[in-house]
């Protein structure tokens, strides 16, 4: 008997153990990160949604947004209780991406495509150390692309097409040996194309000219070769028949009036003048 109780108290002990770990899991896979819940917050304040796609993201769902792989937000993506993918694309959604998105350090895919978000890319995102996909193409987005992204050792795609970017393409994105797919065409870039990302060597995927076009002031490989700034012989032809005559008309006109001036003082020595000033 007393054996057979032993037996029963140690399964007691081993059941309720197992319980309460489980318990335990639940429990914290039901508690917010509160890195998550900073990212969202923020970005729910830097995002104007007037065609109120994003109803459920409230404050008491930054709270809670997931449960182990389960979101209760719309366009959010949830693994073991933390945010890991945002699409929020093709909602008509303005204002500005807050720096305070690089709380969501869990995340590894952020597309806000398709939509009217204008400002800058924030360099903060160099904290997304897990990113992997960044897809901020066909808004208003300004100012420079931050080099600071080169920290996201895991991007396989950057993509930023139709935006309203200026300055020059940061070389050291060369440096991301993930980069499968980069797309930068339609903005306002300059300058050359960095040769670590327009003639990539070895394995590494390489990107066409589609990858680059619509910028005025971008040039080099794999682009075709600027069309020369410089003025055409016809054009130099044109320009120096028009000086020279310009010079002739000058010279003309010069002659004439030293003839007019000679001929008045002669007159004014011969007494012929009698009166030159008209009448006011």
């Amino acid at each position: 008997m007393g054996g057979g109780c032993g037996w029963r108290s140690s399964f007691c002990h081993v059941f309720l153990l197992v319980v309460t770990l489980f318990c335990s899991a639940v429990f914290r896979q039901s508690l917010s990160d509160p890195s998550d819940e900073a990212c969202l917050t923020h970005l729910s304040q830097s995002l104007q949604d007037p065609n109120h796609s994003l109803q459920n993201w409230t404050k008491s769902t930054f709270a809670n947004p997931c449960s182990g792989f389960t979101s209760y937000l719309q366009g959010a993506t949830c693994n073991n209780g933390r945010i890991y993918k945002l699409s929020l694309t093709n909602l008509s959604l303005r204002g500005s991406i807050t720096p305070f998105l690089a709380n969501c350090t869990n995340l590894q895919s952020l597309d806000l495509s398709s939509n009217f978000i204008a400002g800058p890319i924030p360099p903060e995102l160099q904290s997304l150390v897990n990113l992997a996909v960044l897809n901020l193409s066909s808004n208003r987005l300004s100012g420079p692309i931050p080099p600071q992204l080169t920290l996201c050792a895991y991007l396989n795609v950057i993509d930023l097409h139709q935006n309203l970017l200026i300055g020059t393409i940061p070389q050291q994105l060369g440096l991301l040996v993930r980069l499968s797919a980069f797309d930068v065409s339609n903005n306002k870039l300059s300058g050359p194309i960095p040769s670590s990302l327009g003639n990539r060597s070895g394995s590494l995927p390489r990107f066409n000219a589609t990858s680059f076009a619509g910028n005025k002031d971008l040039y080099g490989y794999p682009l075709p070769p600027m069309k020369t700034k410089g003025l055409s012989v016809l054009a130099i032809v044109g320009i120096g028949l028009g000086s020279g005559l310009a010079s002739l008309v000058l010279s003309f006109t010069g002659v004439c009036i030293w003839l007019k001036i000679t001929e008045r003082k002669m007159a004014l020595e011969e007494g012929k003048i009698t009166q030159l000033m008209p009448d006011y």
